[in-house]
């Protein structure tokens, strides 16, 4: 697939395989479509604006220091430091996610892949490639318009 990250806040994920996806966040909702199910969940950001999804994380909203504990992890192979890798853990309670996985490249700074762990221990793991930085994104992009006979249902988890 495809993502697209404007900050501040703004994203968007559109998955081809296996199936159809988008994921859009215009910086005060998203929009999570499936289009095999006609479906529409909408979201609302919390109002503090802190990193309470692995995306908003990407967006650039919250904190780095207040939002998270940090852990440098060594490499499976400690004569390979061709990345680092940086476990971050959420302090906020609201937090969709138990913690964040971040390889970077050292020499860049460029997060090369993020894998996000679930709360029932489930691992998602997006690995970046043909990062092409400061492109003028149109916030036209961050825009969803909901098709015509899909479901829309609300979700207000983020702002109970």
């Amino acid at each position: 697939g495809t993502v697209h990250v404007k900050k501040p806040g703004r994203w968007r994920f559109d998955y081809t395989d296996p199936e159809q996806k988008v994921f859009v966040c215009d910086g005060v909702s998203v929009h999570s479509y499936f289009p095999a199910d006609h479906r529409v969940i909408v979201s609302q950001l919390p109002p503090d604006g802190g990193a309470s999804t692995p995306a908003l994380f990407l967006a650039g909203v919250g904190d780095l220091r207040r939002d998270f504990t940090a852990e440098f992890l060594e490499p499976r192979n400690p004569s390979d430091l061709t990345w680092w890798i940086i476990r971050l853990t959420p302090t906020r309670n609201d937090a969709d996610y138990e913690q964040l996985t971040l390889t970077i490249d050292p020499h860049s700074l460029v997060i090369q892949q993020m894998a996000t762990t679930d709360f029932q221990g489930g691992i998602s793991t997006y690995t970046f490639s043909n990062l092409m930085e400061n492109r003028g994104l149109s916030d036209t992009l961050f825009v969803f318009t909901v098709p015509r006979g899909v479901e829309v249902l609300v979700d207000d988890s983020f702002t109970r």
